[in-house]
This record gives structure tokens, C-alpha cells and sequence, in this order.
């Protein structure tokens, strides 16, 4: 079964279709990509997935569940999280903080508990630190758990919205451009850390990415968006010969 099915998605603004008839079937485990010229409704799609936008039409099934339509607090808990082009972390919360408020799906407290300081308050505390933590270090961020978010590198702040997004406890992960504004070697780091996440976090990984660099080194098959509707898709080598794809970045 597919980890992410989905069939004829579209949507209109003001009777311009943004995305029209979008199909894209992605197995567990894959890191997968999905690039295009700007303006070509990638993060539009995201938007679509995530709940953000309602789709007029179309399905979206996640590992075999439909979540067409639903809330985004609901697709998070159904499974997908996502980071965003522009970094939007809380930036006036630590590091530490930050995390732990992608925790609070999966370790809830009552609001009475939490006003009055009720003993499973301190015993869900602890295991969201706890957690947190294993998840700073994994990405070398625990020496600076208690510095404003806002205080970080513009490269980790990049890996804290990653973290944050894996607290959720996802099954698929959307990275909305991750490496925009990274130099070269800020590029290679994160290409690692993509991986890892794959590998060590059981995950399937959907990418937005304009540096081919990147696309070619970790995507494994991608599908190219042009002006809404789906120009090619497939092996990831297969896509960047294609004369179409050339065309479409290079306008020839």
C-alpha cells in the first residue's frame, strides 16, 4: 500500500486553476520530489495536502486513509507534517520549547491539570523534555536548548523546524524548499540530515526544492509541476534528461 495516493487534485482561485488534475502515488520509505518553475503550484499542492486549501476536487488517500477535506490539526494527527519555505519557527520560545510544542498532540494534559499544577502536569513535562531532547541531539541542537530559536543560525533554525515537525510523530514529511537561502556547505549537511531522517525515523519524505544539486543527490523519483498540471514524472535521472523539464526551467 501506497504510503501517499493521490488522484485528480485541483482547486481554482477566482476561476484560474492553481492545480489542476494532480496525480502522484508515493510508497513508504521513498524520498520523493516535487519541483517546477516558480509559480508552478508546488506549494500549492502542499497546502492542499496539509489542509490549508480545500481541494474542488480530487482524492487524497494517506496509507490508505482518506483525508480529503480535513482539518490541518487533523491531517497532523493522521499523519503528515510539514516545514515551510519561509521559516516559521516561535521564534520568542527556546529552542527546547519549540520542539515541545510539536509534542502536545501526542502528550495532552487537561487545562485544569496544567493551571493547578496536578501531578500528571510534571509527569507529561518530563517526558516531552525528555523527548525533545532526543530529538535536539539529533540534529545538534541540544548544547543550545535553552537560546531563543531566534538566536540560532539561519541553517539551524532550518534543522529546528525539522525537528519540530518530526515531534508530531509523522508519517510523511513535506519540506517546502529546506534549503533556500543555505550556502554550499550548509546544502551537503542537510542533504545528510534529509537522509537520516529517512533512515532512522521510519519516514517517507516529500521535498520542494529548486537546487538540482540536492534533488539529483537524494530523490529517488520526482514528478515536475508546470503551470498546475503534471509535466512529467518518474526516476529522478530519467526527469532531468527530459527535454521538457529543460524547457521548462530554462524557458528554451
Amino acid at each position: 500500500m501506497a504510503m501517499l495516493e493521490v488522484k485528480n487534485l485541483g482547486i481554482s482561485f477566482g476561476g484560474l486553476k492553481a492545480v489542476d488534475n494532480f496525480n502522484v502515488t508515493i510508497e513508504k520509505g521513498q524520498l520523493y520530489g516535487l519541483i517546477g518553475p516558480n509559480g508552478a503550484g508546488k506549494t500549492t499542492v502542499f497546502n492542499l495536502l496539509t489542509g490549508v486549501y480545500k481541494p474542488d476536487n480530487g482524492s487524497i488517500l494517506l496509507d490508505g486513509a482518506n483525508i480529503t477535506g480535513k482539518k490541518t490539526i487533523e491531517i497532523n494527527q493522521d499523519g503528515i507534517a510539514r516545514t515551510f519555505q519561509n521559516i516559521r519557527l516561535f521564534k520568542e520560545l527556546s529552542v527546547l520549547d519549540n520542539v515541545k510544542a510539536g509534542l502536545h498532540n501526542h502528550h495532552p494534559y487537561s487545562t485544569l491539570e496544567g493551571i493547578f499544577r496536578l501531578p500528571r502536569y510534571f509527569k507529561v513535562e518530563k517526558e516531552m523534555n525528555e523527548k525533545a531532547m532526543e530529538l535536539l541531539k539529533v540534529f545538534d541542537l541540544d548544547k543550545e536548548s535553552d537560546y531563543k530559536a531566534s538566536n540560532l543560525p539561519y541553517g539551524k533554525q532550518r534543522k529546528l523546524e525539522i525537528a519540530r515537525a518530526l515531534a508530531t510523530d509523522p508519517k510523511l514529511l513535506l519540506l517546502d524548499e529546506p534549503a533556500a537561502g543555505m550556502n554550499p556547505n550548509e546544502t551537503a549537511e542537510l542533504m545528510e540530515t534529509i537522509r537520516f531522517v529517512r533512515d532512522n525515523f521510519d519516514m517517507t519524505i516529500l521535498l520542494i526544492e529548486h537546487d538540482m544539486k540536492l534533488v539529483s543527490g537524494i530523490c529517488e523519483k520526482l514528478t515536475v509541476l508546470n503551470f498546475g498540471q503534471v509535466l512529467t514524472q518518474g526516476d529522478t535521472s530519467e526527469v532531468l534528461n527530459d527535454k521538457r523539464v529543460i524547457t521548462a526551467y530554462l524557458g528554451e
